[in-house]
């Protein structure tokens, strides 16, 4: 279906997703949203599932919600179909964080700017080992995350560059490599 399909592509996106949210998210919104690795919504922000009051479900919702927010709290939302606002979505985890709406910029801004100012090679390198991670067990995820630590990130000219700048006491000059 092709509207999973811009689910698939999120996923296998390698670089870091955030959504922000400023009104309804409800329904595919809501879906889209969860999509992302981050979300950042306004206080006023209404975030939900409702398809069940219409007599269908959320497919992606019913996917992604239990991994969010843990089963039961992913069951209240589904079953009732009943809406959250952002500082109570942020209580439970599904979003990163809740700003006044006048903040919203700013702040959106600002967790943009904590990512670029790091290495794109190692963020996508730290989204991958999450995502390859899910599922496992906590032995067969270290063994996944180990490899990937000793294998592609060592290779990478950034990590020993922030290596090498931890050691000698000054910022790292990222080449995104």
């Amino acid at each position: 279906q092709v509207f999973h399909g811009m689910f698939r592509l999120l996923q296998k996106l390698d670089i870091p997703t955030l959504a922000v949210l400023n009104g309804a998210a409800l329904g595919g919104g809501c879906e889209l949203a969860m999509a992302c690795d981050m979300i950042i919504a306004s206080e006023r922000a209404k975030i939900g599932q409702p398809e069940i009051k219409v007599g269908v479900l959320a497919p992606v919702a019913a996917v992604l919600l239990p991994r969010l927010i843990g089963r039961g709290k992913a069951l209240e939302l589904l079953l009732t179909g009943e809406d959250i606002r952002a500082p109570e979505a942020e209580r439970i985890g599904l979003i990163n964080k809740a700003v006044p709406p006048e903040k919203l910029e700013a702040a959106t801004q600002e967790f943009i700017g904590k990512l670029t100012g790091l290495s794109g090679a190692i963020l996508r390198l730290n989204k991958r080992a999450v995502y390859q991670s899910f599922g496992l067990s906590f032995a067969d995820a270290l063994d996944k995350v180990e490899s990937l630590y000793l294998g592609d990130l060592m290779n990478t000219e950034d990590a020993h560059e922030g290596l090498a700048a931890f050691l000698e006491e000054r910022s790292p000059t990222w080449k995104n490599r």
